[in-house]
């Protein structure tokens, strides 16, 4: 098996960790640098991995490197690793750092991916974006679409400039989720359910709507089509969401995260 490494070792390193060592992979052969020693003894006591402060120490002999820090950290940890060659695959997992910046600050030797996954990763069911350098080889793809697909499904973005929109909808996506649904069931308590009934339906039928969105041929615009009977309870609601300019309120929320993800690039050089 590939010797794995991560740098940071927080939530979105630990779903991964776990879900390869839950498909096999010895954690005898993966590592981790995390500076906090709390969460190094937990990673150890958890999954059975090696992990130290010292990230080149972590890092040696890794044939694939996750880069799972913030982004604001991103280019003092790439500039104090050791100069990785051509033998070694990185990860990116950082909103915002672009791939020429990683290769700034990594030098020419590694291979580069911009990889983003989003939170439902932590209970298998995330949704992980992949973009790589012109030239990226079929089997590195392949090497970290085995990566994310222990913990969710995985899809290819062409082009660079596109991952900013990535980040927008999917990476910051299971927030939009949560707001409707904390906004669902404060109505649902104000027409007189209970907390837990109305938890209960709300996120029942989140769950439902989903599998019925990623099941059926037909879109999500079809399946609201068919639920939508003239002059129902249904079609009375949507005619209020639709008077408020949801559509349109969506799609600013859309931009502006697209937005803040250029920025952030954008801070990493000042």
């Amino acid at each position: 098996m590939s010797k794995l490494a991560f740098i940071g070792g927080g939530n979105m390193a630990r779903s991964l960790i776990g879900g390869m060592i839950a498909r096999g992979h010895s954690p005898g052969d993966i590592s981790v640098g995390e500076p906090f020693a709390q969460a190094r003894v937990g990673l150890a006591a958890e999954f059975g991995v090696h992990a130290s402060a010292d990230n080149a120490a972590m890092v040696a002999g890794a044939e694939i490197l996750v880069l799972a820090v913030k982004p604001q950290k991103m280019a003092e940890v790439c500039t104090a690793l050791p100069t990785l060659g051509h033998s070694t695959l990185v990860m990116s997992i950082a909103a915002g750092v672009t791939l020429a910046q990683l290769r700034r600050w990594l030098g020419p030797g590694p291979r580069l991916l911009r990889v983003m996954p989003n939170t439902p990763a932590l209970v298998g069911e995330g949704t992980t974006a992949l973009c790589g350098e012109s030239g990226m080889g079929e089997a590195d793809f392949v090497a970290a679409e085995s990566l994310f697909a222990s913990v969710g499904s995985t899809v290819r973005i062409p082009e660079e400039s596109l991952m900013d929109a990535v980040t927008a909808v999917s990476g910051s996506g299971p927030a939009y989720f949560f707001l409707l649904m904390e906004s669902m069931q404060a109505a649902a308590i104000e027409q007189g359910l209970s907390p837990e009934t109305a938890r209960r339906l709300v996120t029942g039928t989140a769950l439902g709507a989903a599998k019925m969105a990623t099941t059926h041929s037909a879109g999500a615009a079809e399946l609201r089509r068919r639920v939508t009977s003239p002059g129902g309870t249904t079609a009375a609601a949507i005619a209020v969401l639709e008077g408020a300019g949801m559509t349109k309120i969506v799609d600013q929320a859309i931009s502006a995260a697209t937005e803040r993800g250029r920025s952030l690039a954008a801070e990493q050089e000042a």
